[in-house]
């Protein structure tokens, strides 16, 4: 199957901060136009495979391999930017098929940043186990915090200002460099807990402000 491909609209949606267009015009968008002439995939197919990968990338952080976690996260990444460049070049776009991205998305995200916990609380010496777990509470509440404020927002037509340099996007592109950093420097998966510990939860709290003062009861 032939098909003439737009020049750019395709390859990414009007929300997308920098960090996730680069991934997609220079990563996704080599991979998708090769995808077109398989007739019988569907952009479900390229979602689950995306969070598949994301979830296996969680796996292979709790497992002690952070290298490994960060190869598979960075792949995982790329093909969740495939999903939706195939669906708007086969005009396969739906409410649904965006609910399921956005669901499956949380999955990934989750176990990524679980797997990444387990991983901080395997080093010997670092700091007692249940403060790991605190850390890794704080990044799952503010990662999945990012995503439900936004939509929360949307439908109740608050407006959030610009799109976060919080979004998935930067969070996994954060853990991917940190996890393959770790072949140079043991440690360098701590850093990525921390952020996501500190930035998608100030994000948050400036959003849950912006929202008050919007509304007036901001005093």
């Amino acid at each position: 199957m032939k098909m003439d491909i737009p020049s750019e609209g395709w390859m990414t949606k009007p929300t997308d901060r920098f960090v996730l267009k680069w991934i997609k015009c220079n990563l996704s968008a080599r991979i998708t136009p090769r995808l077109l002439g398989l007739e019988w995939l569907r952009p479900w197919m390229i979602t689950a495979a995306s969070s598949s990968l994301g979830v296996a990338a969680g796996l292979a952080f709790a497992l002690g391999n952070a290298w490994l976690g960060g190869l598979i996260a960075a792949l995982s990444q790329v093909l969740d930017g495939v999903d939706g460049q195939f669906a708007r070049l086969t005009n396969r776009q739906s409410k649904a098929g965006a609910f399921f991205d956005s669901v499956l998305d949380r999955y990934s995200d989750g176990a990524l940043v679980i797997g990444l916990t387990i991983w901080v609380g395997r080093l010997p010496h670092f700091i007692p186990l249940w403060q790991v777990a605190v850390l890794g509470s704080l990044a799952l509440i503010g990662s999945g915090l990012i995503s439900y404020s936004s939509a929360r927002a949307e439908s109740l037509g608050i407006d959030l200002g610009e799109p976060t340099l919080a979004s998935k996007g930067t969070r996994t592109s954060a853990v991917v460099l940190c996890g393959l950093a770790s072949v140079f420097w043991a440690h360098a998966p701590v850093a990525a807990l921390l952020y996501l510990v500190i930035h998608p939860n100030l994000v948050v709290a400036g959003r849950l402000s912006r929202a008050l003062k919007g509304s007036g009861r901001g005093k």
